[in-house]
């Protein structure tokens, strides 16, 4: 019971953490509106999958060698930075070619994954978070009872919380009439 105010704060930081956009949100909505909502779900547990590792990370002492070891910090932050400018420029240069009409691209489950996850652990937001504000909140010397119940629920919290991601965006065309466009009246 001691411990419920840390984890309470964490909970309440790490889900600001979550609905805040970035890379995170890109790379499942972006799987879920080009290849298919269940391609999103996957990319989503890449991402819960890539949370689980951070936490574990954080409390095995990441906050700690971050802090004490600049070259590794600055290291992450440039690989990080480089992986996201790569995919922003695929991106641009995907934007320039038509849109395809055939349909969703194919996509298995486990390269949605992996790509949600490799996306989170180079995400410099990541980094921040787990890397500082997380190892912050966490208690010196917790049990590790504590621990487990701290990366079962960054865990929970990411799969139920990115799961409605892919749910908010179609990947079917809009029919004319649901644009908002009605037919001019002839009166």
């Amino acid at each position: 019971m001691e411990y419920i105010d840390s984890l309470a704060l964490l909970v309440s930081v790490y889900i600001v953490s979550l609905v805040s956009p970035g890379p995170n949100f890109i790379i499942v909505t972006n799987t879920s509106m080009t290849v298919s909502r269940a391609a999103g779900l996957f990319a989503g547990r890449g991402l819960a999958i890539a949370s689980l590792t951070w936490a574990i990370m954080a409390m095995a002492g990441l906050g700690f060698l971050l802090t004490h070891f600049d070259w590794l910090h600055i290291t992450l932050q440039v690989v990080g930075a480089l992986y996201l400018i790569w995919l922003g420029l695929k991106m641009i240069r995907g934007a320039a070619k038509p849109l395809k009409t055939t349909g969703p691209t194919e996509v298995t489950w486990r390269s949605a994954m992996r790509r949600a996850y490799v996306v989170s652990m180079t995400n410099p937001k990541s980094v921040a978070f787990f890397g500082s504000i997380f190892a912050l909140v966490i208690p010196a010397h917790a049990p590790v009872g504590l621990y487990c119940v701290i990366a079962l629920t960054c865990f929970l919290l990411s799969a139920l919380g990115i799961a409605a991601w892919p749910f908010s965006f179609r990947t079917r065309a809009f029919p004319p009439a649901s644009c908002g466009s009605r037919p001019a009246s002839s009166a």
